[in-house]
């Protein structure tokens, strides 16, 4: 009775390591994701979380998104690359926004059968596929003929400000 339950484990433990060969091994990447995550529980449990109470950061982007869902008067201005030197570029609508800003999700999820997913690019309704980041900002002018803002496309740095700013010239490579 012995002998057949030996031959049985020795059997079971054949099949086991049968099985382990047909698993893949994990690569260096996982291996150290695996142990980041520990790492990371372990200071999950020996430091907890912040004791956040007043939320003012959260409260602050909550201003910030309002403000830019309203239509207001702002002034735009641009740097000089070469002096570092502020200029009124016009008055605005809006604080003007990100060439990369896209209308639609960037990324949709595909199917392949029994394969899986897959996340591919997505195009704008224009069909086009905007940059995941770009140095431009559309900022919506004040034409000083019509007094209607229309999209002007801005490649240096701007700032966008909600009232007239008392510029002075600075430099910055002194």
């Amino acid at each position: 009775m012995k002998t057949i339950y030996a031959l049985g484990l020795v059997i079971a433990g054949v099949l086991v390591s049968a099985d382990s060969c047909d698993q893949p091994i994990p690569t260096s990447d996982q291996k150290m994701n695996q142990q980041q995550e520990v790492l990371a529980n372990e200071a999950v449990q020996e430091v907890g979380m912040p004791a956040i109470t007043n939320f003012q950061e959260k409260r602050m982007m909550k201003s910030v998104i309002e403000a830019r869902d309203r239509t207001i008067a702002t002034t735009t201005y641009v740097m000089a690359q070469n002096t570092g030197q502020m200029f009124k570029l016009c008055d605005s609508v809006g604080y003007g926004l990100p060439y990369s800003t896209q209308f639609t999700n960037p990324d949709k999820i595909v199917t392949h059968g029994a394969e899986g997913i897959s996340v591919i690019p997505q195009a704008d309704p224009n069909g086009l596929f905007s940059p995941s980041s770009a140095e431009g900002t559309w900022v919506f002018c004040l034409d000083p003929t019509t007094k209607k803002d229309k999209p002007v496309y801005v490649e240096p740095r701007v700032i966008v400000a909600p009232f007239p700013l008392a510029l002075t010239p600075v430099e910055f490579n002194k």
